[in-house]
């Protein structure tokens, strides 16, 4: 399977002739009068089957920048059908005051080939509460936010990874270069031993490049995106 990180929470997945998008972003406007530095490269060119968008804040929801004709699932709960098979959409928060203060968060799970992919969006609970534990069950990866402010801060992200037990780790939505006002990755990756840390040099990676756990789950940290950001 391969992935390719465009920044933020925003990916695209193929296995074979089958792709999917999960939170792209488009412009950024009106985070940059705020003050907010947003300076990952536009996402064009990109095409897919299917786009789930976790939530509707304009950092993760821009499906209109996703070309072909995909089946898009909009932040929502529920088992849908789709180009790859199941989606099962589950509920969440985006804060950890019963979204009462930012909203709704959906975490998808659905599987790509022989991989259960889970991508927990935008998710702001202090922790995972166990129906929606045994909604997701074993993936082999998950994307998990772990810059904190307004999402899950690097402990809390690390203790769900680890009550989840996937093959791999990645981790999204954090400070990069492009990025000012959310934390690093390195208070998550502090949870972690070093032999469990596998950082590449690209962004755009195949799970073939990663090495298989042989206890605990992989973390794997893509390189920042950098250059134009067409598969």
């Amino acid at each position: 399977m391969r992935i390719r990180w465009f920044g933020q929470s925003a990916f695209w997945l193929a296995e074979g002739a089958i792709s999917v998008v999960i939170d792209p972003f488009g412009p950024m406007e009106k985070l940059t009068e705020r003050g907010l530095r947003f300076a990952y490269l536009p996402i064009r060119g990109v095409a897919a089957d299917l786009v789930l968008i976790t939530h509707e804040h304009v950092d993760h929801n821009a499906a209109a920048v996703i070309g072909g004709t995909p089946l898009v699932i909009r932040a929502t709960a529920g088992t849908f059908t789709s180009p790859v098979g199941e989606v099962t959409a589950i509920a969440s928060e985006h804060d950890d005051a019963a979204g009462t203060r930012r909203g709704p968060n959906t975490i998808f799970v659905f599987a790509l080939g022989e991989w259960r992919l889970c991508h927990f969006g935008d998710f702001g609970q202090r922790e995972l509460r166990p129906e929606q534990a045994t909604a997701i069950g074993r993936p082999d990866l998950v994307f998990l936010p772990v810059g904190g402010g307004p999402t899950l801060d690097g402990v809390a992200a690390a203790k769900i990874a680890q009550t989840l037990n996937p093959r791999w780790v990645v981790p999204m939505h954090y400070r990069t270069e492009a990025i000012n006002f959310l934390e690093p990755v390195d208070t998550f990756l502090g949870q972690f031993r070093q032999a469990q840390i596998c950082r590449l040099p690209r962004s755009e990676f195949d799970t073939g490049d990663v090495p298989e756990r042989t206890g605990a789950p992989i973390v794997v940290v893509p390189a920042p995106p950098a250059g134009p950001t067409v598969p």
